[in-house]
């Protein structure tokens, strides 16, 4: 389990530098990367419900605050990252940061308990993330391209919410069946 933290740790450490490095460049919402870092599934062997896990995800409630603080922590240094950026820049990299940590507290509820709904609250906060993001992104621009910039991130973030929404209902679905 320990293994699995620290790896944890090292993929979400890589993965908000190298995600924030690529959207402080980007300009289109269209071009943008998916913003989330991957968190690693939970090893799901006995040894974590031995621990006092929860027997569906193998995380125990300890490895789940500790997972949570180190999300906080990583949050809190990439906007202190941001203070560096002047202008718009820094309200595209705060943006960044908050959509990156609120993507991770549903990734680790999803991890801690799995479940249809989780799951569609990932997805819903990732396009609420892609979408702020655009959103700032879109300020940089001026007249019809900064209009037509705003309008194709709603379409985009419209189509995402509309297909976690559709997750959610499909699971409700084959649950009831």
């Amino acid at each position: 389990m320990k293994h699995s933290l620290i790896a944890a740790a090292a993929v979400l450490a890589f993965g908000v530098g190298a995600a924030s490095a690529a959207t402080s460049s980007e300009t289109a919402p269209a071009a943008m990367a998916s913003a989330s870092a991957a968190m690693p599934k939970p090893d799901m062997t006995s040894t974590a419900n031995a621990k006092g896990g929860d027997a569906k995800s193998g995380m125990s409630r300890q490895d789940h605050d500790a997972q949570k603080a180190r999300i906080d922590g990583d949050y809190k240094a990439a906007r202190k990252e941001c203070d560096s950026q002047k202008g718009n820049a820094k309200d595209v990299c705060k943006a960044d940061a908050k959509g990156k940590h609120e993507v991770a507290k549903a990734q680790l509820e999803e991890q801690y308990k799995p479940s249809p709904s989780h799951e569609a609250k990932v997805k819903k906060e990732q396009a609420k993330a892609d979408y702020a993001v655009a959103k700032e992104k879109c300020e940089d621009m001026k007249g019809d391209a900064k209009s037509a910039c705003k309008k194709d991130a709603k379409a985009q973030y419209e189509s995402a919410n509309g297909n976690a929404k559709a997750t959610k209902a499909e699971a409700k679905k084959s649950a009831h069946s």
